[in-house]
């Protein structure tokens, strides 16, 4: 069984990064950020307190995300193991959750915040399908046009850049001290985010002594 945690500042690639290792290892891929959106495109009770923090580029609160985070991992639908994207954010939730589970690894994406804002700004959300593009990297074929459902693609409301460089202060504010947590435990592998996300799948499995894909 694997148990990795990706981090990295918003727009560094761990999203990514963390959905391919789920695919290619077989791993549940629990992205906190898609439960957030989850509960807003649904309207439930949490959706309206999380939607006016994440829309003022605010974290949402530990109780909230730690709450979210233990329900999901309670499920206990990782048989062969996960990985964890956008948790733990600050120094309490990193000890909460090394009390609770014992991890293999944190990967550490590192980008610089102007690319990253570059990134971020690029990014595009199908209406239909909720499949993610980015001009930079994955250009739909059809400007605007999802490339499988043929749903209009989208900004997401909280990607201007405003509250894109309050999201990169809190981080690193808040979530930057979680490194110290890891890697007192020598947990921690820190790879280059400047990376085309090919390359840096590469360096994330040669980090992780992971098979690479082959050709």
């Amino acid at each position: 069984m694997r148990k990795y945690v990706v981090m990295g500042v918003q727009g560094c690639g761990k999203g990514t990064q963390a959905k391919v290792l789920a695919s290619r290892f077989d791993l549940t891929h629990i992205c906190v950020g898609d439960i957030f959106r989850w509960n807003i495109q649904r309207h439930t009770k949490l959706a309206a307190r999380i939607k006016r923090i994440v829309d003022g580029g605010d974290l949402v609160p530990d109780e909230i995300v730690e709450e979210v985070v233990q329900r999901r991992l309670q499920e206990h639908d990782w048989n062969f193991g996960f990985v964890l994207d956008g948790f733990p954010r600050n120094r309490a939730q990193a000890e909460f959750f090394l009390e609770s589970y014992d991890i293999d690894a944190v990967v550490l994406i590192e980008a610089s915040d102007d690319v990253v804002v570059e990134r971020v700004l690029a990014r595009r959300l199908c209406t239909g399908c909720g499949l993610d593009y980015n001009l930079i990297y994955h250009r739909p074929e059809t400007p605007g046009v999802c490339d499988v459902c043929r749903g209009s693609l989208e900004a997401r409301p909280d990607d201007v850049e405003e509250v894109v460089r309050n999201r990169i202060a809190n981080y690193h504010v808040q979530t930057a001290p979680v490194v110290k947590v890891f890697e007192r435990k020598e947990l921690v592998f820190r790879v280059d985010g400047h990376l085309p996300p090919a390359d840096l799948h590469l360096k994330v499995c040669e980090s992780l002594k992971l098979p690479k894909p082959t050709a």
